[in-house]
This record gives C-alpha cells, structure tokens and sequence, in this order.
C-alpha cells in the first residue's frame, strides 16, 4: 500500500512539474517572439532619421510634418523599450499599440507630403528608404503575427484546466497581444512615387 502511495504522489508531483515546465516554455516562447518584433521595430526607427533627413532637403517649408514623425519616432522608440522589459504586459502593449499609430500616421502625412515633391520622388536615397521601410513593415506585420500567436498560446495553457491552477499556483499572469489601435492603423503605409 506504501508503494501505491508513493508512486501516486511521484506521479502527482511529476505532473505539476511536466504543466509548470510548459508553461515556462510558452512564456518564454512569446518573449521570443517580442524579441524578434523588438529587432524589427529597431530596424524601422533607426530608417526615419535618414528619412527624414533626406526630405528635409526637399521640403524645407514643412518643418511641422518632419518634427511630427521625429517626435512620434521617439515616442515609439520609448514605447518599444517600456515593452521589451516587460514583454505581454498589458500597459506596456497598449503603450506601444498607441505611439505605433501615431507614427505610422506621421510616415503617412510625410509620404503624402512627398507626393507634391516630383524631385524628391524621383531621388535615389528617397526610393531606396521608403522601400527598405515597407519590407521592414512587411517583417513587422510577420513578427507581430508570430507573438500574438504566441501569446495565445501561452494564455491557452495558463487558461485552461489543469494548466490553470498550476499557473495560479505560481503567479503566471496574462499575457497582452500587440494590436493596432484603431482599425485604420492595421493597414501598412502606403509609400507610392509613380
């Protein structure tokens, strides 16, 4: 009868470590994956400056449009740190979500703006950066994808039954998806020089 026992609670024990240990795996999974929209988002902000600089030349009178998408850069650029030290938190995303619209809307008044421009649509840096930015949304759009199927997945597991009262047995908390703020701001820019 001691043996029975013994093997009940080894397997009761084993159990909770195989749940616990998965659900380490799947947090760890969308912490990935917020890594790879980290690197992604970097890429994009670090393209804006010479961006901005190579329009700056062009459309000398519109100073108000480049300080917009500096400032909306730098915001976004705050917003990705605030998330990536604490991946899924719900804040923190919302945070995020909201200063990538009001850049994304930024790059749109700019990319409107350059339209009037047919030099600077026509200039090689200009055609070069706005195409290096659309595949970087493009990565984006991929990377955003891939963490909030992540996160689902991890929030599946700490939902679900037995799942989750191992994670209420060690404080696994939910985690946030990374969406757009408002439904125009799930469209990337359109960038056109034709």
């Amino acid at each position: 009868m001691g043996w029975i026992l013994l093997a009940v609670v080894v397997v009761a024990i084993w159990f909770v470590v195989s749940l616990y240990n998965r659900l380490v795996g799947a947090r760890n999974g969308y912490k990935n994956a917020f890594a790879q929209i980290d690197v992604q988002l970097t890429r994009r902000y670090d393209l804006i400056p010479n961006l901005v600089e190579t329009v700056k030349g062009y459309i000398k009178h519109e100073r108000e449009t480049l300080e917009a998408v500096i400032k909306a850069r730098n915001s976004a650029v705050s917003g990705l740190k605030a998330a990536a030290a604490n991946p899924g938190d719900a804040a923190a995303m919302t945070a995020l979500s909201g200063a990538e619209t009001q850049l994304g809307g930024a790059l749109g008044r700019l990319f409107a703006l350059a339209e009037a421009y047919p030099d600077l649509k026509a200039n090689q840096n200009m055609m070069q950066l706005s195409e290096e930015l659309t595949s970087t949304e493009n990565k984006v759009a991929f990377a955003r994808q891939a963490y909030n199927d992540s996160v689902m997945s991890y929030n599946n597991q700490r939902e679900m039954f037995p799942g989750s009262v191992v994670a209420g047995m060690f404080n696994f908390t939910p985690a946030q998806l990374l969406e757009a703020a408002k439904p125009e701001a799930r469209e990337a820019p359109k960038v056109s020089f034709t």
